[in-house]
């Protein structure tokens, strides 16, 4: 029996041009050894070639219900029958996000080791030096001759579909511990399924990301550090306590907006229709979602909260960059925004702050919030966010109290369905998205997202009235 071909995870497609073909090769990662390419399929047309790297890399992106064939069965009609095939195959597999790579195409680990021991006595002074600046198996941080950095990486998973993420860890190659423990509290082997998956970039299917966060920091034996495996103390990360907790203790210790003298009648800007009937499906207008007073209250309150304080972080902050691990707590505001922002000047932050009094202007004329630039886009967002995390909160007080009651009052799920034309901002959290702010940047432009780089926040969208360029500043 020939052996088993070894899956391998898919990263990418790329295309290698000659005067005379192209060719298309897939990057491929795997444990038994380093990366490697493996070669998909040859064509003599390079814009051809091209087309189908592109569908390939649609295809990684897609899920097997999710995908549609038309564009690749369309470019295989212009192609000869074996190059067809092959891209066919290669379709499936992209999909499937695996590779399976036949044995002998590529290298495996114990390979460049024992290579590594060839003509080990032709000893040279270059190889000397070279061997001297490399890393000894049991070299202490004072061994070392260059820098040393220490990357942490906090990364959580919802599995909605616990057997799905099995599924898709087996198709990559894994394989689960025997279960020997009647105690043990996960018979699968899901945890070691996740950590598998979780090696690679890539979607994980039947999960979804909860948290997806990483720190660094250069270890320094003036500092008293040591790497890991000579460490007399446990390594122990510390990412903080969580962005929502803080901003929730920060709200609770933050004044009332000060600057706003007069809380809006939002009783009377936001005149609320009893619903026609009990019936969640009934389409009578009156049955209709409803910003009512009270949660018009709550995201006043929240935006005012966020332009009041962006204000008094950029007074503090000024032009310097914002620095996490060292201001984290000082200036929430901008720590919680995407890191692209991080070196704005003082300047793009009162324009960020006067994005937030924008939005909240336009609950004080009793208008839905209605974003006009990608800054307001992202303080909204954050202020449905605050509000939505203080949904278990006593609001019954104050002026807020005596705000009339209705069906749909703290409907934040349903405001950050409405009030949005697109979440396209909440991917600069993540590091999967990186680069996509570019709109030269290949995810941006197959998803047409846009320009969502730091400078282009202020730009109005096209869609919507622009904001009056000489409205100045509240403060």
């Amino acid at each position: 029996m020939s052996p088993q071909p070894t899956l391998a995870a898919l990263r990418s497609f790329h295309c290698e041009h000659t005067p005379s073909k192209s060719r298309i090769l897939a990057l491929v990662h795997h444990r038994e050894g380093p990366a490697s390419l493996q070669a998909v399929l040859t064509c003599r047309q390079p814009e051809l070639a091209q087309q189908a790297v592109d569908i390939l890399q649609q295809a990684i992106r897609s899920t097997s219900d999710a995908w549609k064939p038309e564009p690749l069965e369309a470019l295989c009609a212009q192609l000869p029958d074996a190059p067809a095939s092959s891209l066919r195959s290669a379709a499936r597999h992209a999909v499937a996000g695996v590779w399976p790579m036949p044995p002998g195409s590529y290298l495996k680990w114990d390979q460049i080791a024992d290579g590594a021991d060839e003509g080990a006595d032709e000893d040279t002074d270059t190889e000397v030096v070279t061997r001297a600046l490399r890393t000894p198996d049991d070299a202490r941080l004072a061994d070392l001759a260059g820098p040393v950095v220490r990357v942490e990486v906090l990364r959580e998973f919802h599995l909605h579909d616990p057997q799905a993420v099995l599924k898709a860890a087996r198709s990559a190659g894994w394989e689960p511990l025997s279960n020997d423990d009647p105690e043990n509290d996960d018979p699968q082997d899901v945890v070691d399924a996740v950590m598998w998956l979780g090696e690679t970039d890539r979607e994980i299917e039947g999960a979804d990301t909860v948290t997806d966060a990483c720190q660094g920091m250069r270890l320094r034996t003036e500092s008293g550090h040591e790497v890991a495996d000579w460490s007399d103390e446990p390594v122990v990360a510390d990412f903080g306590s969580g962005w929502r907790r803080k901003a929730a203790v920060r709200r609770v210790e933050s004044a009332m907006p000060s600057t706003k003298e007069k809380v809006p009648d939002f009783a009377a800007l936001f005149e609320v229709q009893p619903p026609h009937c009990e019936d969640p499906e009934c389409e009578d207008e009156q049955c209709e979602w409803q910003l009512t007073p009270r949660t018009a209250d709550i995201l006043y309150t929240e935006l005012c909260v966020l332009a009041d304080q962006a204000y008094d972080d950029s007074e503090e902050l000024g032009d310097r960059s914002v620095v996490p691990d060292e201001q984290e707590g000082l200036w929430g505001v901008f720590t919680s925004l995407p890191k692209l922002t991080f070196a704005a000047d003082l300047q793009w932050r009162r324009r960020f702050a006067r994005a937030a009094d924008d939005l909240a202007g336009d609950l004080e004329r009793g208008e839905w919030p209605e974003p006009t630039c990608t800054a307001e886009e992202l303080a909204l967002h954050l202020a449905v966010r605050y509000a939505r995390d203080k949904e278990d909160e006593d609001h019954a007080v104050g002026g807020h109290g005596s705000l009339p009651t209705h069906r749909d009052d703290y409907d934040f799920d349903m405001c950050a369905e409405v009030f949005f034309q697109d979440s396209d901002v909440l991917m600069l959290y993540s590091a999967r998205f990186d680069g996509i702010e570019d709109p030269d940047d290949d995810t941006n432009r197959d998803m047409g997202v846009g320009d969502l780089r730091a400078a282009a926040w202020f730009e109005p969208f096209l869609n919507v009235p622009a904001r009056d360029p000489h409205r100045g500043f509240r403060r």
